[in-house]
């Protein structure tokens, strides 16, 4: 028997939108609840994961997550979009410009930035995604939009003058867009620029390496999709854990509050019953600490066993407050 819930790392082609992964994964797993993590471009490829069943309800706890691109711009070529897929608006000439004036352009994209949004963007404005108003010629007041951004890591990987070809990888938060950078950097270099290609390589605990090509898993049978599934919470690495002591969980199922006395930290809960491997997550995600970004007062829960039950909010007294109910009653 198929799982009924858990999430697939798909590699997404190009040419498709991240609506239509799902469709086809809708098909494929005869489940209606299938979502994914984190938009992608139609011209964009690579990692995103596809939840279903129950653990779609984990899905807005990936916002924190942080995704690690690479994009390619051609230097010389304006568009209206950013990219390469939009009408060029102006093409400029190519000259006077070294590599290293490229390379110092690194240290402008690293902690918090902001950034406006691009006019051909899902960004929504009373209840219409921007490119709608573009497409119809109708001016927005997109300064209004702007926002804060952080950029984690940021490096040119490949630079051809000759080629007006520049490449580059940037670890980034939730909310940056790609298109934006690549055309700033042409307008500091004085002779504009395009996305061209954009590949995301991580996003969390998910990497380009461990995905699986969009087509192959339509082609997969039942036993090798299980094989692929993962679970939910165990890629939500961004929620610590705690442990609810025996015989308390009708107080979480029945969405009551959880004083302090009910529960225990990770940690305490290994001291104390001695057996850390209970708790562990089978299969869970090797991800640093310095490459997590915390929710401060979300929690994952787990009960004595190891049986994940879902998630809970912190109140400032240290009471928790169900969230995401999701673990089995009996």
């Amino acid at each position: 028997m198929m799982k009924n819930s858990g999430v697939i790392n798909i590699n997404k082609p190009e040419g498709y939108t991240s609506h239509d992964v799902v469709a086809k994964l809708r098909r494929k797993l005869g489940i209606k609840r299938v979502g994914h993590t984190g938009t992608l471009d139609p011209m964009a490829t690579g990692v995103l994961p596809i939840c279903f069943g129950k653990d779609t309800r984990l899905i807005e706890y990936y916002d924190h997550d942080w995704k690690t691109y690479e994009a390619e711009l051609e230097l010389g070529k304006i568009t209206d979009t950013l990219d390469i897929t939009g009408d060029v608006l102006e093409e400029r000439e190519v000259k006077d410009i070294t590599s290293e004036d490229i390379e110092l352009l690194a240290c402008r994209y690293r902690g918090t930035i902001t950034q406006i949004p691009p006019k051909y963007s899902a960004l929504k404005v009373n209840g219409r995604p921007l490119y709608k108003y573009a497409r119809e010629g109708q001016e927005i007041d997109i300064e209004a939009k702007k926002r804060h951004i952080e950029i984690k890591h940021f490096e040119f990987n490949f630079i051809d003058i000759d080629l007006k070809k520049v490449s580059f990888i940037v670890t980034c938060s939730k909310g940056t867009y790609i298109r934006s950078i690549c055309s700033e950097i042409g307008e500091l270099l004085g002779v504009g620029a395009t996305m061209t290609k954009l590949v995301r390589r991580k996003s969390g605990v998910f990497t380009d390496e461990s995905s699986y090509d969009l087509e192959q898993v339509l082609e997969m049978s039942e036993s090798e999709l299980n094989d692929i599934i993962i679970s939910g919470e165990s890629t939500i690495v961004n929620l610590r854990k705690l442990v609810l002591k025996n015989g308390s969980e009708p107080f979480y199922f029945n969405g009551r509050t959880i004083e302090k006395k009910y529960y225990m930290t990770y940690e305490e809960a290994c001291d104390a019953i001695k057996q850390k491997e209970k708790l562990v997550n089978k299969g869970s995600f090797d991800i640093a600490e310095d490459e997590l970004n915390f929710f401060s007062d979300i929690y994952r829960l787990y009960g004595e066993e190891g049986a994940f039950l879902g998630t809970c909010l912190m109140k400032e007294d240290g009471s928790l407050k169900p969230e995401k109910v999701m673990g089995n009653r009996n």
